[in-house]
């Protein structure tokens, strides 16, 4: 029987078992939110990368690179870490190379034993619901966090997740964090604006990003790791698999 757990952070991740399991790895502001957002604008691929260095070193290879730490843009890298950047599709056909604080370490730190690694966003909350319900397997939800320290974005996307998902669950932080979800999501940018990382982020004066990453199902498509890269699939018909 299909079940579901929340890990809140990279640090915690080796209090739980990923045999078998679809891991669905979170950083809502912003890495899941900007690589969900590039698929759907026509990028071909992208290559999580945990370190600078080598993800600057890709540019050699033909990728564009994007870096991000502590919410700006690296040094030496064409790109940041904002979803805007890709709208309109002005990286269409292009493959990228990306490294951010907290998202690329969670996604390179799922690939122990899962079966599946996808990448989740409020941008893409129904389709990725709609994916796991047809698999039908035990679903983990990785919350990229902050530096290894709860976050309220990750952990309350997990929330609406585990709100559409109703699998069995024996896991207090799915039950408080769905049950949180339930009273402020008719609030929700309200809400996370409060959160310290909205804060951080808000400094930077890119309330857009805050915004736009707090959209729900503006895109039909999963975000899944292949090999290693993250491609976009986008979602059937109606009545069809994935």
């Amino acid at each position: 029987m299909s079940s579901l757990e929340i890990c809140f952070s990279p640090d915690l991740i080796h209090l739980h078992d990923l045999r078998g399991k679809i891991v669905v790895v979170v950083d809502i502001f912003r890495a899941t939110s900007t690589m969900v957002t590039a698929l759907a604008n026509g990028v071909t691929s992208i290559k999580p990368v945990e370190d600078l260095e080598t993800c600057r070193s890709l540019a050699d290879e033909g990728y564009i690179v994007s870096g991000e730490r502590n919410g700006q843009k690296a040094e030496g890298f064409e790109l940041g870490n904002s979803p805007l950047s890709y709208l309109g599709g002005t990286f269409e056909g292009k493959r990228i190379a990306m490294t951010t604080t907290n998202g690329t370490v969670a996604i390179e730190r799922s690939k122990s034993g899962a079966d599946e690694i996808i990448l989740g966003a409020f941008l893409n909350l129904q389709a990725t619901a709609t994916y796991l319900l047809q698999k039908n397997k035990s679903v983990l939800i990785f919350c990229a966090g902050w530096k290894g320290k709860f976050n309220l974005e990750d952990s309350l996307y997990a929330g609406a997740l585990a709100s559409l998902l109703q699998f069995p669950q024996d896991c207090d932080g799915t039950l408080a964090m769905e049950t949180l979800y339930d009273a402020v999501n008719k609030d929700l940018v309200g809400f996370l604006k409060k959160a310290s990382h909205a804060k951080r982020l808000q400094n930077y004066n890119i309330e857009e990003d805050i915004d736009f990453c707090l959209t729900h199902n503006k895109y039909d498509l999963i975000a899944i790791l292949a090999g290693d890269e993250i491609i976009g699939k986008k979602k059937p018909h109606q009545n069809q698999i994935w």
